[in-house]
């Protein structure tokens, strides 16, 4: 599953990059054509920004990654009770 998600990454994010530059640069093209680029560009990043996201939280539970600090909950909740005390 992961090398699916990695291969829809890769065409996401080159299907975001070639056709914004298309919307971009644009000359001779109908406002449709612009519209239909800017929109599969628009997909394109939203599509890579959900690979990359699923990738990396597939490579911290499989352990190949160090996972993110993060805090748990009572962690979070303690920290935010001291906010604003001075020491």
């Amino acid at each position: 599953m992961t090398k699916a998600i990695a291969i829809i990454n890769v065409i996401a994010w080159a299907g975001f990059w070639s056709f914004g530059y298309l919307a971009l640069t644009a000359e001779g093209f109908t406002e449709t054509q612009i519209v239909t680029a800017a929109l599969l560009a628009a997909f394109g990043l939203i599509t890579g920004i959900i690979a990359y996201l699923r990738l990396v939280r597939g490579s911290e539970r499989s352990g190949y990654a160090r996972p993110s600090k993060r805090r748990t909950r009572e962690q979070r909740d303690a920290a935010q009770a001291q906010w604003g005390q001075v020491e």
